[in-house]
């Protein structure tokens, strides 16, 4: 397998400007343009959104997180937060698919030897490389702490044979981590993160893509083998369990979260919208107890989960072992509320604008498809195993202290 094509090591990269909140608004507001006109489209034929994709190269938002001294654009995780927010009220597909790519980034800056660093972050930053995540296996889903597949190792190289049954947008990256059982590990808890290049891979497609919701995020099962060089390793062999906690971990559930509450907020704005526009006067009661109702659950859920959101950054900002029970159940209670409340709010919507406007799909609200989107939260990393995780966690932290 041919090695990929990097810019040399030692080839200088020139820092970019400091980042400014007018410039993130800006290149914000170019993808979501783009996601806006292309969303019938990919919504209806499941179609990943290359046009949204493309405009990530070309603003430079692929590169939000990677440092300016390589060449990117030297964003936080406050700034993961504030594109995801606003991409999901366009498209949760194209936020999803935004927020998971920094989460892979943000492991390569952290754990990424310097080797790895230095050949790939310009590449990202340059807008050439769009990263996917590979951990879910079958028998096991997406549970990130074991592996029934195994690197092998042999004369510096790695040997990659893995299967998973979800890759969102892999059949359009260009690069992926993966996550495999180290090579001579005793247990499949012993697993590594690896980074390959897609020409390192061969990639094949199995079966086909057609899901009720989250349709443009393009999820479908991919069999990739290949050979890497022993470098591209993220972290050391067998402690992937650190780089969950530290970084896989905190951003999944602040990046998902922030995109699942920026498509609840955009459906009630465009509901309310709606309601307040020309084509609803005479025809809508403003004063109806119901509406009112609703129109209130659906914003004090939205300010739940906004507030539960911010608490958590700021945790995670300041915190130095995020591994401590009560810092565990924080970050997975997130997860939970904002999976459940985000769905309860656009649920609600439809019941109060009723048939026309929350049932249909050719309504301007869009509460079909934020529906159908919003109803895959609780099973992307399920509630259910959050749960059970957190039943547990709780019963280390019997004084129940409050972060």
């Amino acid at each position: 397998m041919s090695a990929p094509t990097f810019a040399p090591a030692s080839q200088p990269v020139r820092a970019t400007a400091p980042l400014t909140s007018a410039s993130l608004t800006q290149r914000t507001e170019q993808v979501a343009a783009v996601a806006a006109e292309h969303l019938a489209r990919t919504d209806r034929d499941a179609a990943f959104p290359v046009e949204a994709l493309e405009e990530m190269r070309r603003t430079g938002l692929l590169g939000l997180i990677v440092p300016r001294t390589h060449g990117g654009l030297g964003g936080t995780i406050d700034d993961v937060i504030t594109v995801s927010i606003a991409l999901g009220r366009i498209d949760m597909s194209v936020a999803m698919i935004f927020a998971m790519h920094c989460q892979q980034v943000a492991a390569v800056v952290r754990y990424g030897n310097e080797r790895l660093r230095e050949e790939l972050l310009p590449e990202i930053a340059a807008g050439r490389i769009y990263l996917a995540s590979v951990t879910t296996e079958a028998g096991k889903g997406g549970h990130l702490l074991s592996s029934e597949s195994q690197l092998a190792a042999r004369d510096g190289e790695l040997l990659l044979d893995r299967f998973a049954p979800i890759v969102t947008g892999g059949e359009y990256a260009n690069g992926f981590l993966v996550t495999m059982q180290s090579p001579d590990s005793g247990s499949p808890n012993q697993v590594s993160l690896v980074y390959a290049h897609r020409d390192q891979l061969t990639v094949e497609r199995s079966g086909d893509w057609q899901p009720l919701g989250m349709r443009a995020s393009h999820s479908a099962a991919l069999q990739l083998t290949g050979t890497v060089p022993a470098h591209q390793v993220v972290g050391q062999h067998g402690d992937f369990r650190t780089i969950v906690t530290t970084v896989f971990g905190p951003m999944a559930h602040l990046g998902w979260s922030a995109c699942w509450l920026g498509t609840a907020a955009g459906a009630l704005s465009r509901v309310i919208k709606l309601l307040r526009g020309p084509q609803s006067r005479g025809r809508v009661n403003l004063d109806s107890e119901l509406l009112l109702t609703r129109l209130s659950q659906a914003r004090q859920r939205i300010d739940t989960v906004h507030a539960f959101l911010d608490r958590v950054r700021q945790v995670v900002a300041t915190t130095d072992d995020l591994s401590v029970p009560r810092v565990q159940l924080l970050l997975n209670g997130l997860k939970i509320t904002a999976a459940e409340e985000c769905y309860q709010v656009v649920d609600g919507l439809v019941d109060a604008v009723g048939m026309r406007h929350g049932y249909l799909k050719d309504s301007p609200t869009r509460l079909e498809h934020s529906l159908r989107d919003l109803r895959s939260t609780a099973l992307n990393y399920s509630n259910d195993r959050l749960h059970l995780v957190d039943g547990k966690l709780a019963l280390l932290d019997p004084e129940v202290r409050l972060v």
